[in-house]
């Protein structure tokens, strides 16, 4: 399954694709930004975009799903590209719920 993350620095966001890419998916991202650690974790990985910025080519019919960080704005030309093609799009609390509605949570505050 093929997974694309649209703002792929964020700290929550970048250990999501690293879980992913650990379990076997493809995963590929772009961000604007990406600051220390993410950028040494994603690098570690092989998952760091290869320079900063928004690529609407990046986004594929072959994307499963696209998840969204918060910092990228309604009109980022990835979105948009994933919504022309009808692309899955799912925030990252959305993403987290969806593969975790059938098990049990706990949350440790």
């Amino acid at each position: 399954m093929r997974i694309h993350f649209i703002a792929i620095g964020g700290s929550v966001m970048h250990q999501l694709a690293i879980a992913l890419k650990r379990k076997g998916y493809d995963v590929t991202g772009s961000d604007d930004e990406i600051f220390e650690p993410a950028s040494t974790n994603l690098e570690k990985e092989g998952i760091l975009p290869q320079q900063t910025g928004w690529y609407p080519e990046k986004i594929t019919p072959d994307i499963h799903e696209v998840i969204l960080g918060m910092h990228a704005k309604e009109d980022n030309p990835e979105l948009v590209k994933a919504r022309e093609l009808g692309l899955k799009v799912f925030s990252f609390p959305e993403y987290i719920y969806r593969v975790s509605e059938n098990k049990k949570r706990v949350a440790i505050g």
